[in-house]
């Protein structure tokens, strides 16, 4: 007599071997989602980056001499950090898709705050309110900046005359869980 089916024991077997299958299929599944998701933080970061030193090499690149005067009408220095901005400047070259009455100068500031490298652009070089704060990083631990005139890097910028620009600027970001960053910047049409 023959008997059509499976035994008990095959069909244990069976199962046991669609078990450890689908195990380790979940197991893979799991693994690429995490990678995943840690490669698009990765990227993120790095495009964070990127989009950061655009942004430095654009306004140090079209850097102008040009002193500007605070909300409280007192005198500032054309290119420096104060007030607790990291660099402060007027940059040229700013677009005006609207068509408003304004220059094409825009001041502009780099402050560090809680950990985030912000950007603030200000609607008028003399004297207005700050826009609001462009978060550029997140995780920043310090930025260290030197500055380069007359063939050697300073630690302070304080020049004499109000409307001096050094030649190139040095920055150093250092980032919560990455290599520490470091960046050469020509400020203005550079070195003469």
């Amino acid at each position: 007599m023959t008997r059509n089916g499976f035994t008990l024991v095959e069909l244990l077997v069976a199962l046991l071997v669609f078990g450890l299958i689908s195990a380790a299929a979940t197991a893979l599944l799991a693994f690429g989602v995490e990678a995943r998701a840690r490669s698009g933080e990765r990227l993120d970061a790095v495009a964070a980056t990127v989009r950061t030193r655009a942004l430095l090499t654009a306004d140090l690149a079209q850097a102008a001499p040009r002193p500007y005067r605070r909300s409280d009408r007192s005198p500032a220095p054309a290119f420096g950090g104060e007030d607790g901005a990291l660099l402060a400047l007027v940059r040229r070259g700013w677009a005006n898709e609207d068509g408003r009455p304004r220059a094409s100068l825009q001041r502009v500031e780099y402050r560090l705050v809680d950990g985030r490298l912000e950007r603030v652009a200000y609607p008028h070089v003399d004297g207005a309110a700050p826009g609001p704060a462009a978060v550029l990083l997140t995780g920043v631990r310090s930025v260290r900046l030197r500055y380069r005139d007359r063939g050697e890097w300073r630690e302070r910028w304080d020049p004499a005359r109000p409307d001096a620009l050094p030649q190139a600027v040095e920055a150093v970001i250092a980032i919560e869980g990455a290599p520490e960053l470091r960046q050469l910047f020509l400020v203005g049409a550079g070195p003469a």
